[in-house]
């Protein structure tokens, strides 16, 4: 039984692994193109210029109207970070580091405990895939240029 469950977890973390690498192949193939990176980079800028992401702003501070805590919107951060980061470089590392900088700085360094930290790495997580969600539901709406 033990060892049933120990190899079923061994077989998501390897299909999160190969997931991942052809995730990382993917956008090493795309960031490579100039062209293709400015296309998406307009697109990333112009939903932020037509406010399309009020709703999911709004979602992310529902929690927190009538608490004296007033989140900050640390996946906006993240991704302001990640679409400066597609300006000044091309290079999936750079990239990965930033963001992985960015997490450092909003995620791990303000836990003070293992608790503080499950918490708010699962309310980032939540967060972080709804915004990306967004994102690339309204790129896929509006913008299929900078989708693609």
């Amino acid at each position: 039984s033990s060892s049933l469950t120990e190899a079923k977890e061994f077989v998501k973390r390897l299909r999160r692994q190969t997931d991942l690498c052809n995730m990382v192949k993917t956008v090493r193939a795309l960031l490579n193109s100039n062209s293709t990176v400015t296309v998406l980079r307009s697109g990333l800028h112009a939903i932020f210029n037509e406010k399309s992401l009020d709703v999911t702003k709004d979602l992310f501070q529902e929690k927190f109207r009538n608490s004296k805590k007033r989140q900050r919107n640390i996946q906006l951060k993240c991704l302001k970070n990640f679409i400066s980061s597609l300006m000044s470089s091309t290079n999936i590392r750079d990239l990965l580091s930033r963001l992985s900088s960015d997490l450092q700085t909003f995620v791990i360094k303000p836990s003070k405990s293992k608790d503080a930290f499950k918490e708010q790495a699962s309310d980032f997580m939540l967060k972080w895939n709804l915004l990306l969600s967004n994102v690339g539901k309204i790129l896929t709406i509006n913008r299929t240029e900078s989708f693609g």
